[in-house]
Order: structure tokens, then sequence, then C-alpha cells
């Protein structure tokens, strides 16, 4: 099953390198719906943050959080423009900023599981890195594993 298929909604975009607030206001952005506000959502990206990094090397970061308010969950792929400094000094171009209902916990932990698994393929990452605009990445989220890699 598509990633896609699992959350409500997925959004990507391109972004300009920025710094790490900034860009968790852009995700916080494109989480935000009509249940949970990007101010709320914002503010749990940074309190799961504080807890520790969410960047799990090869410049990929997962910041997650959770809202009382959202009934399904919800994902931003976002690819900067060059690396930035996330939490804990590591360089990040690649983020999946994902935002889940208070209430989930294993499915929470399968979603992170499911992304650091896509993100463990090299060539995937190159895929990432290398797509053209916010909708080639929207294909390779829907379209993993990547054909060359499923033989």
């Amino acid at each position: 099953m598509s990633l896609t298929d699992l959350m409500a909604a997925v959004h990507t975009q391109v972004l300009p390198a920025a710094d790490r607030d900034t860009v968790l206001r852009a995700a916080a952005e494109l989480l935000s719906c009509r249940q949970a506000g990007s101010g709320e959502l914002y503010a749990s990206l940074c309190e799961r943050e504080a807890l520790g990094s969410t960047a799990i090397g090869h410049g990929i970061a997962i910041p997650h959080g959770r809202s009382p308010a959202l009934l399904e969950p919800r994902g931003a792929l976002i690819r900067l423009q060059g690396p930035i400094e996330f939490t804990g000094g590591e360089a990040v171009d690649l983020l999946f900023a994902m935002a889940v209902p208070s209430h989930y916990t294993h499915q929470h932990l399968m979603l992170l599981s499911e992304l650091a698994e896509r993100f463990s393929d090299p060539l995937y990452r190159q895929a990432l890195r290398e797509a053209a605009d916010a909708d080639g990445l929207l294909r390779l989220l829907t379209d993993f594993p990547p054909q060359a890699s499923a033989a």
C-alpha cells in the first residue's frame, strides 16, 4: 500500500534553503487543515524536536507531531534547494514532516518505520534529490518502491 494511501493528505514542496524554524513553519503550513491549524502543528513539531533531533542521517529529517484535533495522519515531503543545519548540527535537505492524531500510537510508529525504510535506500534518496519539482516528489512517494529497486 502506498504511503499516500495511509494519510488523509500528503503535500510536496521544493523550498529555498532557510533555517530550521522557517522550514518547520513551512511544514506546518503544508500539514494544516480545518481541524488543526498551522500554529498548533508548528508548536507540536517544535515540541517533538526539543526532545531530540528527528534527523536520521543521509541529509534526512522526519519531524513529526501530534494533534488531538486530527482524525487522520497528514504528511509533507519537502526538498530544500540546499542543506540547512538541523537540530544537533546535522545538515538536512530532505524532510518528511508528519502530523498524526493524538490517539495514534502503533500507527505512528508504523508510519515512521515506513519512512525510515524508504529513506534508507540510496537510490530513492537520489531520485528525490533529482526530482524536477513537487509533482515529481509526489510521484516518487506514490510509486515506491521504484521499479528499478522492486526487482
